[in-house]
């Protein structure tokens, strides 16, 4: 083995990778780790995105490590903070050290033989190819493609005259000031860039082919904010955290149970934010609470964007890009000096690695996960993917103790190799996003694993059931076979 050689290696350095790197710090003091991330920074998605009023879309005291609590009252953070606040995580618990930048992994290799993994990363800086090693390898890449953002093919795209920008690609210096700007969409970027873009832009027109549900959030938790005054930061953190966590797992539950009264609830609320200013329609989905993620708007800037004038909303299909803008399909121009496509995201597992075991390609369509952390038939290797109905970090952190779990399990009974194991039978059609009927998710149809139909195979979006399968339950469940 070469010096190259670690226990761990982590891929990533977001949120799922520095929570696997201050886990293992914690868990497994022993075990040398590093992350190798492709990026110059830290960060991930808060480092990629630049977009105007980019922000979470969860609240924080949810997103926030649960060993490290988030500060302050502000509920709905812009992306600098928390890129901040994971890069003061990263310092404070001396992961940051491990972290080797500029090196894109290109290919994983497991070994029967050696019993360990071989990657194989190109070094931005050099462009030469380097060798690690790993006895145990973690995936925290997210799930979706870092190059290339989801742009569907507009008729007469060329034609336009002016400025395209997708929120992915964001140009550093783009002046929108008096412009007119049109931003296709109606998901969690469009709901953040219309308000904050027509704080500037002459008018921002908000285009969509079909509405999505929208909740009103205060950026700032005055409970929260008493709260700190008077209790220790952990304790008050513990408080908050936990309320919050049964606020949206209500939300959630009752969404499942009761479409119809969450329907009535939510758009109730939309309309006395509007006052009657705004046409309901644009408002009103054709589908049922939850059925796609549900989008937050903080302070309710996008119903006072709207309210002012300073913006307005369309719902209705593209006919074609124009020299001067967009025609619709029910013949109406929209002028523009700038569009912007927030058409969404294309999903990925392991950032576009072709994992192979003895040289032979792992199809991860055809795999299902196991207790949603570790993939059916490939061996020490676990892979970090956070809720899409609550905050992506509550996965992370219990997720990162199951794999911290299984390491120290494996060091007792002095085993070298751990692989899921008998999911013959229990595998589905859909994905294992198939709760959720985004567009985004409809296209990564071949892209991501099945959904197993029982057992340690199903993929839930349950952080009360997680918790207990991933955190308590037996490591040796029958399922995993051990070398």
């Amino acid at each position: 083995m070469d010096e190259q050689h670690y226990d761990v290696l982590i891929i990533g350095a977001g949120v799922s990778g520095i929570g696997m790197a201050c886990h293992l710090k914690k868990s497994c003091p022993h075990k040398r780790f590093a992350i190798l991330e492709r990026r110059q920074s830290l960060g991930g998605t808060w480092d990629l995105f630049r977009y105007p009023g980019i922000r979470s879309d969860s609240d924080m005291f949810t997103f926030g490590y649960k060993f490290r609590p988030w500060s302050g009252g502000k509920v709905l953070a812009d992306g600098a903070s928390i890129k901040q606040y994971l890069a003061k995580t990263a310092r404070e618990k001396g992961v940051d050290k491990h972290i080797h930048y500029g090196l894109a992994v290109k290919e994983a290799n497991w070994s029967s033989e050696d019993k360990c993994w071989k990657l194989i990363a190109e070094n931005a800086e050099t462009g030469e190819l380097e060798t690690w090693t790993t006895n145990f390898l973690v995936g925290c890449t997210g799930y979706y493609d870092y190059d290339q953002g989801y742009m569907p093919d507009f008729p007469g795209e060329a034609d336009f005259k002016g400025q395209i920008v997708h929120p992915q690609h964001w140009p550093e210096h783009l002046d929108y000031t008096g412009k007119k700007v049109v931003v296709i969409g109606s998901g969690a970027t469009a709901i953040t860039l219309v308000p904050t873009m027509a704080e500037d832009a002459g008018h921002v027109t908000m285009l969509q082919r079909s509405p999505s549900y929208l909740m009103p959030l205060p950026s700032t938790d005055e409970i929260t904010l008493a709260l700190q005054k008077v209790l220790p930061a952990k304790l008050s953190y513990k408080l908050t955290r936990s309320r919050n966590l049964f606020i949206s797992r209500q939300l959630y539950k009752r969404s499942r149970k009761s479409p119809r009264a969450m329907r009535r609830l939510l758009l109730w609320i939309v309309k006395r934010e509007l006052k009657g200013k705004v046409d309901m329609r644009h408002f009103t989905p054709n589908y049922n609470p939850w059925d796609q993620r549900l989008c937050v708007v903080k302070d309710g800037d996008l119903f006072k964007a709207l309210k002012a004038g300073r913006a307005s909303i369309k719902t209705d299909h593209i006919d074609r890009f124009t020299e001067t803008g967009i025609r619709l399909r029910s013949g109406e121009e929209l002028a523009a000096d700038i569009i912007i496509p927030a058409t969404g995201l294309n999903l990925q597992i392991l950032g576009g690695i072709k994992p192979t075991l003895d040289g032979q390609d792992v199809v991860i369509k055809e795999k299902v996960l196991y207790k949603s952390v570790m993939v059916e038939g490939v061996p020490n290797a676990g892979v970090i993917i956070g809720y899409t109905n609550a905050s992506w970090t509550l996965k992370v952190d219990i997720a990162c103790k199951y794999l911290c779990r299984l390491i120290n399990y494996m060091d007792n009974q002095q085993y070298k190799v751990a692989t899921p194991e008998g999911a013959e039978g229990c595998r589905s059609e859909g994905t294992m996003m198939d709760s959720l009927g985004a567009g985004y998710v409809k296209r990564a149809a071949d892209e991501l694993p099945r959904q197993g139909t029982r057992g340690p195979w199903r993929t839930v979006q349950d952080y009360q059931r997680d918790s207990k399968v991933l955190c308590s339950d037996a490591i040796d469940d029958g399922y995993l076979a051990f070398q």
